[in-house]
């Protein structure tokens, strides 16, 4: 029998009965779902009968079980993993990677990167390299992690004047995250950054003019000047690779006309 790495359970029914609970799902609205029987599936969560491989992809579709837990799913149910994990330097995925850079370097001058599911940096633009100029030599060192980067003392969290609203943000994604993906570096990542200090009270963060926000805006400090930006995260369509499954491409977009004007100043 498969142990999962994350639950200690054994075998797949354990494991599609513990994601079919988190995603609040009964037995009957799953098996109308995926055009099966709640007897059925009582059967696959105690034991009593093996799925077969589509059965099981079937299940983990209607759950939205993420790529990589779809493959464990298989190995626990006995079969081989469908999902490749495609190293990201890989020829295979050179159009990918192409694509990625063309897309953020058009994005510039705002800031742009891309992110693995530990929130490791695998490509940013000068926007976003312009942001972290000047944190702690350490943070910047291979791999570089984003949320490091943002919450770190030694990071951009001293530059940051909404810090705590920016750090609840952050910290809430994060747990959607391991939520999502039951992965226990996340969790560990997660426990490290949740734990770095924070100040009592942060800087004063009024705007010089008030601008409506239609979302939680980043304010953060550079060069003397107050940048606002909102953030966009965007992911792949229906990935078939375990490693495109975990890229997430975010976006800074300038949240004042203030940001605007400062950002394309060393392009007019």
């Amino acid at each position: 029998m498969t142990t999962h790495p994350f639950t200690g359970e054994q075998g797949v029914g354990p494991l599609l009965r513990a994601w079919r609970e988190q995603r609040r799902i009964s037995q009957l609205e799953l098996a109308l779902r995926a055009d099966s029987s709640a007897r059925h599936i009582s059967f696959v969560e105690t034991g009593r009968s093996r799925p077969s491989e589509e059965m099981v992809l079937r299940l983990a579709e209607h759950l939205d079980v993420p790529v990589r837990e779809r493959n464990a799913l298989l190995l626990a149910a006995g079969y081989a993993p469908r999902y490749p994990e495609t190293p990201l330097d890989d020829p295979a995925l050179g159009a990918l990677r192409e694509g990625i850079e063309r897309l953020i370097s058009g994005y510039e001058p705002y800031p742009a990167l891309v992110v693995d599911a530990l929130y490791n940096v695998v490509a940013a633009n000068r926007g976003i390299m312009t942001l972290v100029d000047g944190v702690g030599e350490s943070l910047l060192e291979p791999p570089l992690n984003a949320m490091r980067l943002a919450l770190h003392p030694q990071g951009l969290a001293p530059r940051i004047l909404n810090l705590h609203a920016w750090r609840g943000h952050l910290l809430e994604q994060m747990e959607r995250q391991i939520a999502l993906h039951r992965s226990e570096p996340l969790r560990a990542l997660y426990e490290e950054v949740a734990a770095y200090p924070v100040p009592d009270a942060e800087p004063a963060d009024e705007p010089s003019e008030p601008v409506p926000h239609f979302a939680l805006p980043l304010r953060i400090e550079h060069e003397g000047r107050t940048l606002s930006f909102i953030s966009s995260i965007s992911t792949f369509n229906t990935p078939m690779d375990v490693t495109v499954a975990e890229l997430a491409i975010e976006t800074l977009l300038p949240a004042d006309p203030a940001t605007v004007k400062y950002l394309q100043e060393p392009m007019s």
